[in-house]
């Protein structure tokens, strides 16, 4: 299982990186993810939010705006899961402000490069990027106010551990606020075989009980995941004439770590 989770790393590494090369021009798969501000309109993110950032850094591979749920305050921590070319960084750069801190982390050295050049043409310095995987974060322990990530956590095999590297991460009362593609009904063995599904966000997406099992497995509290029904007309532009619409939608993500006075996992209800 072990070989065929880092097979599968591999794999979306190697996506990633062309991703990166091209500057979004291949895209998540085949009709996935148009490049740039025209996706990320689509998903929620303000005019004044897309033109903050510089070009290249929109590479539009998201599913949603984790920026809406987020409410970043100024001075706070923030950790991006698969942060690409650094877009959602360089936005919670402007929300947390100079004596705030954005730590990116992705497993693509490609992204990592555009991403810390994109941050320098701005002069973000307290926005820096590490090289890792979420299931394994290279961030230290109680360091993140909170935890945000865009259409990242479906690629990974092994997203139970993604659950509890975010619950370590996070400083007690931390949150998370993630976008990303769940499942609501079984996925056929045909779309969750495909590595371009699973590349892009389809294939690997676990159902919505299970992201639910396994946050609160991990600790965290107050779940709330919210499914984007009007995100079905996107999916199905994404892989046309496979129904992949049928069977995963765009959801937002939110949790609480229980804040060290409080009784995990019931927080003393």
């Amino acid at each position: 299982m072990t070989t065929n989770h880092d097979q599968t790393r591999q794999d979306i590494r190697e996506h990633y990186a062309r991703v990166a090369d091209s500057d979004g021009a291949v895209g998540c798969a085949p009709g996935c993810c148009a490049p740039g501000a025209q996706a990320s309109a689509h998903l929620g993110y303000s005019e004044d939010e897309l033109a903050a950032v510089p070009v290249g850094a929109n590479l539009g591979l998201g599913c949603g705006n984790p920026q809406a749920i987020a409410a970043l305050k100024t001075g706070e921590t923030v950790v991006d899961l698969g942060s690409g070319a650094g877009f959602d960084c360089l936005l919670a750069a402007r929300q947390v402000g100079k004596t705030g801190h954005v730590i990116g982390v992705d497993m693509t050295p490609q992204m990592i490069s555009k991403a810390r050049a994109n941050a320098e043409k701005v002069g973000a310095e307290h926005v820096e990027f590490r090289l890792g995987e979420i299931e394994r974060l290279p961030v230290a322990d109680d360091t993140a106010d909170v935890v945000i990530s865009n259409c990242v956590v479906n690629l990974s095999p092994d997203k139970g551990s993604v659950a509890r590297e975010v619950f370590r991460v996070l400083k007690p009362g931390g949150r998370v606020a993630i976008a990303d593609v769940v499942a609501t009904a079984p996925i056929p063995d045909a779309i969750a075989s495909s590595l371009a599904a699973i590349a892009g966000c389809v294939g690997g997406a676990a159902h919505i009980d299970d992201v639910r099992r396994m946050l609160e497995e991990a600790g965290f509290v107050d779940v709330v995941i919210t499914p984007k029904s009007e995100s079905r007309a996107v999916i199905a532009e994404w892989f046309p004439g496979t129904s992949a619409e049928d069977f995963v939608v765009s959801a937002t993500i939110e949790a609480t770590k229980p804040s060290a006075s409080c009784c995990a996992p019931t927080c003393c209800a």
